[in-house]
């Protein structure tokens, strides 16, 4: 406890010095949170845009053969047979074409044929009107459900779309529903809310493709998204004997490669910024180098009076490190506020991590302890007379 009063009248009474001790770890300790926390902020919005995506689907490409194929049937028994691992089920089937309503049209509206789950594995709701049924689907009729721009664009509004007729590809579909819109910024044409849904079956006798060749599939777990692929390779190859003629892939890996990017790079980030931390621990060396300097004379009237080794480098050691923990401490407090302020004008939300703050006071504490043993050392080994005898 003396040993620490005296490091704190020591800091107060080199007020300039001691603050320029302080500021490489200061910048050091901010540094290191900064650039953690942002990293991690980014990594946690990107998460969630892929999670929007769905992270819980699993894309399923068949190329049928004349003797070996897979149809929508089979792919339905599948997921009866598999309930604890799958959730829904869509076929998907792009139509490339031109919205038409009168003698507006529309070119960049995205046209696809589903079944009725796809509202559920968007995770979309009604905001007008009816989802597309099974019974669209086993009678191949010509209805559509519309996105909320397209709604508002041809009829001025979702529910003055129901009933009305438009055309695709000269085939005339009745809107039956219209869904909520997802894009609260802006409505615009290829943007979130601008498609066209239709029955898969239709889809595919318009586009005349026969059997349907795309699926999505959801896991009821995310974390049952790699045993789920295994499950539907081993069914496929099972049926096809070669697995060419297939390709199953899981969003969630997406989002597996992007976060092990991201936290290599958190790292690497980190790890620059921890170099301001090592030379910040050099300038905390140098300036209790100074400190044994001055203090020679100090030193040797203490050893005189008895001092052992151990009390005088337990002095300077206790000294280093609150002079380290004094910046880390104020390094904290800078590092989060600054977090926070560019967090914000960059658009995410920005936290200060447990862990980055953690690592950055531990390490400040370490270097002061560390790099604080040799100028103690230095002091502690001092002869008394030479001490004594030093202006």
């Amino acid at each position: 406890m003396e040993s620490f009063k005296m490091a704190l009248r020591s800091i107060a009474g080199n007020k300039m010095r001691s603050f320029l001790t302080m500021l490489g770890i200061i910048i050091g300790v901010a540094s290191v949170i900064m650039l953690v926390s942002i990293v991690s902020g980014y990594m946690n919005s990107m998460m969630e845009s892929f999670s929007d995506m769905g992270v819980d689907q699993i894309n399923v490409s068949v190329t049928n053969t004349a003797s070996r194929t897979v149809d929508t049937d089979d792919f339905y028994e599948f997921l009866d047979e598999n309930p604890e691992t799958f959730a829904y089920l869509t076929p998907t089937a792009t139509v490339n074409g031109r919205l038409k309503y009168g003698n507006d049209t529309m070119s960049g509206t995205s046209i696809g044929g589903y079944s009725e789950d796809y509202l559920t594995i968007k995770g979309y709701e009604m905001e007008a009107g009816r989802n597309l049924s099974y019974s669209d689907m086993a009678g191949e009729k010509r209805v559509a459900v519309m996105g909320y721009y397209t709604a508002w664009y041809m009829f001025g509004s979702a529910e003055e779309a129901i009933g009305e007729k438009i055309r695709i590809n000269g085939n005339v579909f009745y809107v039956v529903g219209v869904v909520k819109r997802q894009d609260e910024d802006s409505l615009e044409e290829g943007g979130m809310d601008d498609f066209v849904w239709i029955p898969y079956s239709t889809a595919g006798k318009i586009a005349r493709t026969g059997f349907m060749s795309s699926y999505i599939i959801t896991v009821r777990d995310v974390n049952d998204a790699d045993a789920g692929v295994t499950k539907i390779e081993d069914y496929l190859y099972s049926v096809f004997k070669d697995d060419d003629l297939y390709s199953v892939y899981a969003n969630s890996e997406m989002l597996d490669q992007m976060n092990e990017m991201i936290g290599q790079l958190s790292m690497m980030l980190g790890g620059i910024a921890g170099i301001s931390l090592l030379v910040a621990g050099v300038g905390v060396m140098n300036i209790m180098l100074v400190s044994v300097t001055e203090r020679t004379r100090e030193i040797g009237i203490r050893k005189a009076l008895g001092a052992r080794r151990g009390v005088i480098m337990t002095q300077f050691v206790i000294e280093a490190a609150v002079t380290s923990t004094m910046g880390g401490i104020l390094g904290i407090i800078m590092g989060s506020v600054m977090t926070v302020l560019i967090g914000t004008a960059i658009g995410i939300t920005c936290t200060p991590t447990f862990g980055a703050v953690l690592l950055s006071f531990g390490v400040s504490v370490g270097i002061g302890l560390i790099f604080g043993y040799m100028p103690a050392n230095r002091a502690a080994r001092l002869n008394p007379i030479d001490a004594l005898r030093s202006e």
